[in-house]
């Protein structure tokens, strides 16, 4: 199962969050996220465990604890939506456009065409944003 990890420092190595989180049990990958064009890291990884007790264990021993001068953030990570992209709301849809918001629905309900939608039942088709309540502009 996998682990997510938030609030990490930028001085956390791989090799140094496997090492503790291998206190709970077998570690089978760790990847700390890192921003595609600077090379920094972004904060927050994943710890894939062997198993589920060990996961378990893992998430109860290390939330809250304090790592490199953090305290971190430790839960079960959600698993990915089909286009390989974490999904943060509901009711997304996507209908071509550009993709500013990484391939994520952030509003309940909202559908984009052409751009993206950031409230409850709001669209988007071409010149204006909707931020909730249903509404949309074209042009």
């Amino acid at each position: 199962m996998s682990i997510y990890v938030g609030n990490l420092s930028s001085e956390v190595t791989e090799e140094e969050l496997k090492g503790v989180f291998q206190e709970f049990g077998e570690v089978t990958s760790v990847n700390i996220i890192k921003d595609k064009f600077t090379g920094q890291p972004r904060g927050f990884g994943f710890v894939e465990m062997a198993s589920v007790d060990a996961t378990k264990a893992a998430i109860a021993g290390m939330s809250g604890k304090e790592l490199k001068g953090r305290t971190l953030t430790v839960n079960e990570a959600r698993p990915k939506s089909a286009g390989g992209k974490r999904n943060f709301g509901g009711g997304g849809n996507f209908s071509g456009g550009r993709d500013f918001a990484g391939g994520r629905s952030f509003g309940a309900g909202g559908s984009r065409s052409g751009g993206r939608s950031f409230g409850a039942g709001g669209s988007y088709r071409g010149g204006g944003r909707s931020r909730g309540g249903g509404g949309h502009r074209g042009g």
